[in-house]
């Protein structure tokens, strides 16, 4: 949650409601489960480790003062080196779809690109579990692991297939 956290704040410095929002809107439906609170502690946490910092905003007539959150370098290196991991050993395609939609939102990377990484990884992966189960030294039992691994893998791939066809259709880094 905090590379999350981080890499919507690279768009631009925003209140912890308007995190969440923003949140919300990425993830639909399964943004409705949200604790709010959650966000709050992220930016405590952040804070802390010397990645965000905050000042205090007046409120709009009609609004309540806020704290305004804005990354620090060491913040944007960080949201930098975040976009460019590609791990996957269990993927959180809810991390996934949100690190599309911030690097889209800041400009910070194309998704189309960071789908092509994923894709690459889940390819080298796949193609080692395969050979993996090819082996006719393999246990059966030990055999359906290395099947479902194999399995979970392409399901991935057509997941990301999925996701490079939106955001194709909406244009590269929009």
């Amino acid at each position: 949650m905090q590379d999350v956290v981080l890499a919507m704040l690279a768009k631009e410095p925003a209140h912890g409601y308007e995190l969440r929002a923003r949140l919300r809107d990425a993830l639909g439906p399964l943004g409705e489960a949200m604790n709010a609170g959650q966000i709050y502690v992220t930016l405590a946490r952040l804070a802390k480790a010397g990645l965000v910092t905050s000042h205090h905003a007046e409120g709009r007539p009609d609004a309540p003062d806020r704290r305004v959150h804005a990354l620090t370098p060491a913040g944007q290196e960080r949201v930098v080196a975040w976009l460019a991991e590609v791990s996957w050993p269990r993927p959180d395609l809810t991390e996934f779809h949100l690190k599309l939609v911030a690097a889209a939102a800041a400009r910070l990377a194309d998704p189309v690109a960071l789908v092509d990484a994923q894709r690459r990884e889940i390819l080298r992966r796949l193609r080692d579990a395969q050979r993996a189960a090819l082996d006719r030294a393999v246990d059966p039992v030990a055999g359906l692991l290395l099947e479902g691994v194999v399995l979970r893998l392409r399901a991935d791939l057509e997941w990301l297939d999925a996701c490079e066809r939106t955001w194709t259709g909406r244009g590269r880094g929009a």
